[in-house]
């Protein structure tokens, strides 16, 4: 490993499984130390911070409800209050809900949750990140190729939210480009976690016909591109999404 964010602190929201465990192990890889926050999987996130810390980094597990912008603020004051500075934000944590505009039956709890958790909850940690960040801090979002566009019925509003965050990403680079902090979104395509298994039967090969690979792609494949980000060597990127979907929207 190249070891090139030693000295950074890294927080890795919604950290405790899939792509954003991964991005938490690669992270510390690559030297950081690593803070993640969960939501419900207090044994999950126990376990990774097992992981990051047998890496020889320092790593510590918050609670925090995404959802709840004084909750997310009051997490990144206590990861710098935990590790001194923060230096590399990766909004990771995300939910996921259907239905169609015109169907009656449709959540409509959810619906406002997922618009707090993918939108709100980001906009909340990047206000309260970027003030105490520094000239080379980074800020990662994890986006989804349905943000670009919404391959079947029943996914606008979970394409919505995934698009206001590409949107804020170019807003943000602007804002944020004075103080030296890139901000960046990584839209992943099919990818084999708890959320979208590649086993899930038919929906899971369709997905795996609208990509150029034709294959499902592994969470460590989207943590390697959020490490390039958080790195020295992407210091001249910002405003910028960078699709890790096999080609899904080629």
């Amino acid at each position: 490993m190249s070891k090139e964010l030693i000295g950074k602190v890294a927080l890795v929201t919604g950290g405790s499984r899939g792509i954003g465990a991964a991005i938490a192990r690669t992270l510390a890889d690559d030297g950081a130390d690593v803070a993640i926050s969960y939501s419900a999987s207090a044994d999950k996130a126990k376990a990774v911070v097992n992981d990051l810390l047998e890496k020889g980094v320092r790593a510590h597990a918050f609670k925090a409800d995404q959802a709840d912008a004084k909750a997310v603020e009051a997490l990144v004051k206590s990861v710098v209050e935990r590790f001194g500075r923060l230096d590399i934000l990766v909004n990771n944590a995300g939910v996921f809900v259907t239905g169609q505009v015109h169907d009656r039956a449709n959540n409509l709890a959810e619906l406002d949750r997922l618009f707090a958790v993918n939108v709100g909850g980001v906009a909340a940690a990047v206000r309260a990140a970027a003030p105490l960040m520094g000239e080379g801090g980074r800020i990662i979002s994890i986006g989804s190729v349905v943000g670009d566009a919404t391959p079947w019925p029943g996914a606008s509003d979970y394409s919505a939210s995934k698009g206001a965050v590409a949107a804020y990403t170019r807003g943000w680079a602007r804002d944020l480009g004075p103080k030296g902090i890139t901000v960046n979104n990584v839209q992943p395509g099919p990818i084999d976690t708890d959320m979208n298994p590649a086993a899930n039967g038919e929906f899971a090969n369709l997905q795996n016909t609208k990509t150029a690979l034709g294959r499902y792609g592994k969470p460590e494949e989207v943590a390697a591109a959020v490490a390039f980000l958080a790195s020295p060597s992407a210091a001249y990127i910002t405003g910028a999404t960078l699709n890790v979907d096999g080609g899904f929207n080629a």
